[in-house]
């Protein structure tokens, strides 16, 4: 559950930094704060969210009994070879 979420979240600040989600849609437009809105619709809480050009990573947490399980993703164009 907290890696799909991180991927969920990491696409979707990522569709916004690239302009595929514009702000217009409803959404937040700050990348991070949109990850953190798909994170929680998930149960999950945004950690971390870091942006370089056109790639989002992010860190989600997910309870899982008395511990926080921690998930990371990365999401934008492909890395060149």
């Amino acid at each position: 559950r907290a890696a799909d979420s991180a991927d969920a979240a990491a696409l979707a600040a990522d569709d916004t930094v690239s302009g595929l989600a514009p702000a217009g849609d409803g959404g937040p437009a700050d990348p991070c704060a949109r990850a953190a809105q798909v994170a929680a619709a998930s149960g999950s809480r945004l950690h971390a969210c870091t942006l370089d050009e056109l790639v989002a990573t992010v860190s989600v947490t997910v309870p899982f009994g008395s511990l926080q399980a921690i998930a990371r993703a990365r999401a934008g164009p492909p890395v060149e070879p």
